[in-house]
């Protein structure tokens, strides 16, 4: 993975209460945000989509935090049965556990978003209703937010819905799962994108989205 700008990167551990999640933190020199990224549908901290995206926003002088919402064993059970990653609130408590333990470190200081992606997108709307105070703006990439669809009307930060314009049903999904919010939101649909985001310069549409509306709603940045 690129390395932040001028900053540091480092292995770590997020201690949560039953389950250390391993995941990578990388702050560059200056940041001005952080933002916590939330895999879903069996991916993990070392998804080379999210890596991707996650590279651009430090680009842009955003900290960034992926991590595993699940431990190695919970991992193993998912691949034989595909069962956890649809637990959302195993990974709505993960999320918000991680959001608490980033507080007590000193890039809890810094203004906080959430990327989400497939099921990881109904945690981070959920981890965001439950901490309105840490949580800034959030992005979900081909995100199940309606899965969470008992926390939307309680979510405050501002939400960027991004979907595949090939990706049918998750549109309709995130067209029916919009009208619960009372936050702030905008749906943008990357012409001939798939779920995964695998066309010819989908993901990079999809990492030009999320900064900006990270760096809006986070640090102000393009606000008049």
């Amino acid at each position: 993975m690129e390395g932040p700008p001028g900053g540091v990167e480092q292995e770590l551990r997020v201690e949560l209460p039953g389950a250390a999640l391993p995941g990578t933190l990388a702050v560059p020199a200056g940041a001005r945000g952080l933002v916590v990224f939330a895999h879903g549908s069996g991916s993990g901290r070392l998804s080379p989509r999210n890596r991707a995206v996650a590279a651009f926003l430090r680009q842009g002088g955003l900290g960034t935090l992926l991590f595993d919402l699940l431990t190695a064993e919970e991992q193993e059970e998912d691949r034989r049965t595909a069962r956890l990653r649809f637990d959302i609130p195993l990974l709505a408590e993960r999320l918000t556990g991680t959001l608490d333990w980033l507080a007590g470190r000193p890039e809890g200081g810094l203004p906080t978003g959430l990327f989400g992606a497939s099921t990881g997108a109904a945690a981070a709307v959920a981890a965001a209703a439950r901490r309105p105070e840490r949580v800034g703006a959030v992005v979900s990439r081909g995100g199940r937010v309606d899965l969470a669809l008992r926390e939307l009307p309680e979510v405050r930060a501002p939400v960027l819905l991004i979907v595949g314009g090939r990706d049918a049903v998750v549109l309709e999904l995130n067209r029916a799962a919009a009208r619960h919010l009372q936050a702030p939101w905008e749906l943008a649909v990357v012409p001939g994108a798939g779920h995964l985001f695998e066309e010819p310069g989908a993901l990079e549409e999809v990492a030009r989205l999320a900064r900006p509306w990270f760096l809006r709603h986070l640090v102000g940045e393009g606000v008049q």
